[in-house]
């Protein structure tokens, strides 16, 4: 449909359940390992733990950017939109079934209302997952869906509004540099979505409160 955008390359059916398989294994064991951030009780005193604290990879897989990352590279790296869509959703549904069952099971309650959010998300990722496929082409329209990205991981990564400007973290930055290689086209329209996303941030930062 949007061939001039970005021409999709169609793999075999084998190939496409043994895709979809390792994107539901992924979701499911980076769910597992969000919760048991969140459970894990850091003891300075180990080496692998202070290692951990100093990442702050619990707060890092409690937030926004780094799924939003994982799952645009999931997108742009597929071989078509439609593969792209569907590698997200079950991306999303491993992560969230993981996560929400260890929560039950493993801490002792059952975080319904939070989840709703994320199920929300997961509800609305094969959309997104589709349309985040043609940020990696030469198009005009690759360069708006690029810019709006960029722009809302600008908003997420960084500390924000109409007349500040701070840096959350070291992961943070990293992550949101990380997307601008993931979505590099080539360097005049890398610079130019990244300029627009930045303007995009501008506008949600009165919009998202974060």
């Amino acid at each position: 449909m949007f061939e001039n955008v970005r021409k999709p390359v169609f793999t075999n059916k084998r190939s496409k359940i043994i895709n979809a398989a390792l994107m539901f294994g992924l979701g499911v064991a980076l769910g597992i390992f969000a919760k048991w951030m969140d459970n894990l009780s850091i003891d300075n005193t180990i080496f692998w733990q202070n290692f951990l604290e100093t990442l702050d990879l619990g707060n890092v897989f409690s937030e926004f950017p780094i799924w939003l990352l994982i799952a645009l590279m999931i997108s742009v790296y597929s071989k078509d939109p439609i593969s792209a869509g569907l590698r997200v959703l079950i991306f999303f549904v491993g992560m969230t079934a993981s996560y929400h069952l260890y929560t039950i099971y493993f801490s002792g309650f059952n975080p319904l209302s939070y989840m709703m959010i994320w199920y929300t998300i997961t509800f609305i990722s094969p959309f997104l997952g589709y349309i985040s496929w043609y940020a990696k082409g030469s198009h005009k329209i690759s360069l708006l869906i690029s810019s709006i990205i960029l722009g809302a991981m600008f908003k997420f990564c960084f500390a924000m509004g109409f007349w500040y400007f701070d840096f959350k973290s070291m992961i943070d930055t990293i992550i949101f540099m990380v997307t601008i290689i993931v979505l590099y086209v080539d360097v005049r329209t890398t610079l130019l979505s990244l300029l627009i996303g930045i303007g995009i941030a501008v506008i949600l930062s009165g919009i998202i409160i974060m």
